[in-house]
């Protein structure tokens, strides 16, 4: 019974130690090769590698050679680089050492209620900072708290903010980020510095995405890189995402519209063609059959509203007072959509008014 017990444990005593030996080396590939989203790989590690936004970048450059830094408030359409601006110059201020101590970043995704505001962010900005690293060499004896997100913080949380933002601006500075600047209140606009981030250049998107192609190995055509800068509408973070999500679908082929226009849920121009000639027809039985297919396609109706307008307006062949009509219901459908009302019934009424306006004589 031993010798039974010893012949295999003595057998499978070498093939266990490799497999333990081909896991630690396949572990240690793992950790060399770690997958990251191209957006976070290719964020700004510097000032001077943000794109686009040179009002900013100069107002950073002159507090990293050693100017102070007020309270700033970033606005601006998204993925055009608020977030990346100021953690890429928050890690030039600190360095890696100090980065996590001197910094507090809170996103929406955080809970930032007015009890976060006296408590968690007070009592970090109450901390006093040295003004110099482990090493000797100067640094700003001040901490960034960042908000990011800020127009979705209730207004009890935006004025408790205020207090905080006087009474420590001696150890602390305070930058806010957000899309839509009429969200905070005045109090705290008055408070900082302001900075309109302008949506990116469809030229300086085309470069960032061909430098990541390049990169990244990726075969994608230069038709196909303007189009993919055309569907994102100024974002770049979307951009770099559709490109991510284009590569792992094709494998290694090259990267077409046909299949940039499927991953970004772009309605295809025949698709809105074809509901445009059905209004032109006349017939509620035909634009209803095309209303149901769109919607069974899962075509999202709020994108169809933002094409159609495009379309519409760019179009020769309707009146102003065609177009007129048309854009206002888009308009009114845009916010009953946002309200949460059915896509059926909205895109059936859309349709409707099309019909009226494409058909009646002028």
């Amino acid at each position: 019974m031993q010798a039974f017990l010893k012949g295999p444990a003595s057998i499978s005593t070498k093939p266990v130690a490799a497999k333990e030996k081909n896991a630690a080396g396949s572990s240690g590939e793992g950790k060399r090769a770690k997958p990251i989203p191209w957006v976070e790989k290719y964020r700004p590690k510097n000032v001077d590698e943000v794109a686009f936004q040179d009002e900013v970048v100069a107002v950073l450059k002159k507090s990293l050679e050693g100017a102070d830094l007020p309270n700033l408030l970033f606005y601006g359409p998204p993925g055009t680089g608020k977030t990346s601006t100021i953690l890429a110059a928050a890690r030039e201020l600190f360095g890696p050492d100090l980065f996590r101590q001197r910094v507090l970043e809170l996103n929406a995704s955080d809970e930032r209620g007015i009890q976060v505001i006296r408590e968690k962010v007070k009592a970090f900005a109450q901390l006093t900072a040295s003004g110099s690293h482990s090493d000797g060499k100067m640094c700003p004896p001040f901490k960034i708290v960042i908000l990011d997100e800020a127009d979705s913080m209730t207004s009890a949380a935006q004025a408790a903010l205020r207090r905080t933002m006087e009474k420590e601006s001696k150890t602390t500075r305070f930058c806010l980020i957000c899309n839509y600047i009429s969200r905070i209140i005045e109090p705290l606009t008055s408070r900082c510095s302001k900075f309109r981030f302008k949506p990116l250049s469809d030229s300086i998107q085309q470069q960032r995405l061909l430098d990541v192609s390049e990169k990244e190995h990726v075969k994608i055509s230069n038709e196909a890189i303007s189009y993919l800068v055309k569907v994102s509408e100024g974002d770049l973070r979307k951009a770099i995402t559709f490109l991510q999500s284009a590569t792992r679908l094709m494998g290694g082929k090259e990267i077409t519209e046909k299949i940039i226009t499927e991953i970004a849920g772009v309605i295809p121009k025949e698709t809105i063609d074809e509901l445009l000639l059905g209004c032109q027809s006349g017939s509620f039985e035909k634009l209803e059959t095309l209303a149901k297919n769109l919607i069974n396609e899962g075509f999202a109706v709020a994108q169809l509203v933002n094409q159609l307008h495009d379309t519409i307006v760019e179009s020769e062949d309707y009146s102003d007072k065609q177009k007129s009509a048309i854009v206002e219901k888009l308009a009114e459908v845009d916010k009953c959509l946002a309200d949460g009302a059915d896509e059926f019934l909205q895109l059936m009424s859309l349709c409707a008014l099309v019909m009226q306006q494409l058909t009646q004589n002028i």
